[in-house]
């Protein structure tokens, strides 16, 4: 089974982060400024010390600038930027020296907490880094000691960033030109947790102490409900990275969490599972009928909680039958079993919710 999947993964097709398609479009923009001549493809080496080459989709010249486009492949990632053209204008700088900025599309930033400065487009440190470096080794390729500005677009840049988390960060007016390698790992869960981070960061640079983290957008309708004194910094999606979730906030200097979601992916969290995508773990309804007689469930309530077929099922069974106390008890798992994956040092508070937004049970821990 190992080595099945291990193929799979192999199967998968890599693509290229936004940055390293902004680094290569600047290269032939540049270098089509210099000499004139309309260029075709761009090869540009990554920070992962591999080569690659990307095809123009267009290069256009006119007087004083080019523009380049590349279309984005992300390979087999689910990326919201695939097959997005991303673009890079060039033209001299009469104030000899380099500038970048990002225009339609590239979000700008708005917020402190990111590893951009406020007021700056949204490209962050590596692509940057990586820009900047091609653009003075073309420079020096060609011998010329002139100044250069690049400005970075993404022509539905604005439309893609509302499929991401940028509005919350504080990027806003388009989408972010990311990357660390170069590469996209296919079906890769680094980009989520970096948001995670991203997101933690936004919030303490905001001065928030208390966050609510949410498994989806529906459940963050919940939570911002159930706090509205909290500011929109303070909620965060974490997805199915409960446990990292958890351990960011604890380093990031947070006071207080309020997790929030429905029975589901609760179920998991309660008995200790901090990973709560569907395939990590099965819910265990044994564990379930088990809190339920806690709550004073009987053997023919217990029997059904058992053979359900789901947590939400196992909900609805004991909502119909009288027993709120097994959602508190639930809950309460839920934050015990949080603060020993944390090792303690954190309040924390969970509210399970059914899917149409009532309040099931809720519990607290204070440290």
């Amino acid at each position: 089974m190992k080595e099945t999947k291990e193929a799979d993964k192999k199967a998968l097709r890599q693509g290229y982060t936004t940055g390293a398609c902004a680094t290569a479009a600047t290269k032939a923009a540049l270098t089509a400024l210099i000499t004139g001549e309309v260029q075709t493809e761009s090869t540009i080496y990554l920070p992962i010390k591999k080569f690659a080459t990307f095809e123009i989709e267009q290069c256009t010249l006119e007087s004083g600038a080019v523009t380049v486009s590349i279309r984005k492949d992300a390979g087999d990632d689910p990326d919201v930027t695939h097959q997005a053209i991303i673009k890079s204008t060039v033209h001299w700088n009469d104030a000899d020296d380099f500038v970048l900025d990002g225009g339609e599309g590239v979000g700008r930033v708005t917020k402190p907490g990111l590893p951009v400065p406020v007021g700056e487009a949204a490209i962050n440190p590596v692509p940057r880094k990586m820009i900047t470096e091609t653009v003075y080794e073309v420079l020096r390729e060609f011998g010329i000691e002139r100044g250069a500005k690049v400005v970075i677009s993404v022509p539905d840049g604005e439309e893609m960033a509302k499929k991401t988390l940028n509005g919350r960060l504080g990027i806003l007016g388009g989408i972010s030109i990311l990357g660390t390698r170069g590469i996209v790992v296919p079906f890769s869960s680094s980009a989520y947790k970096a948001s995670i981070v991203q997101a933690i960061n936004v919030a303490r640079a905001s001065n928030v102490e208390h966050v609510a983290i949410t498994t989806g957008g529906r459940s963050e309708k919940f939570a911002m409900k159930e706090l509205p004194h909290l500011p929109q910094e303070a909620f965060i999606e974490m997805g199915d990275f409960v446990g990292f979730t958890l351990k960011q906030c604890k380093r990031l200097g947070i006071k207080k969490v309020s997790m929030v979601g429905m029975m589901g992916k609760f179920s998991k969290v309660a008995q200790g599972v901090m990973m709560v995508h569907s395939k990590s773990a099965p819910v265990d309804f044994n564990f379930l009928a088990d809190v339920a007689k806690e709550s004073g469930a009987d053997e023919t309530l217990l029997d059904q909680i058992r053979e359900a077929n789901t947590a939400s099922q196992v909900g609805e069974i004991l909502l119909e039958n009288g027993y709120p106390s097994f959602f508190e008890t639930l809950c309460d798992f839920c934050c015990r079993s949080a603060l020993m994956e944390i090792k303690g040092g954190v309040d924390l508070a969970t509210s399970i919710y059914t899917m149409k937004g009532e309040q099931l049970g809720k519990a607290e821990r204070n440290v």
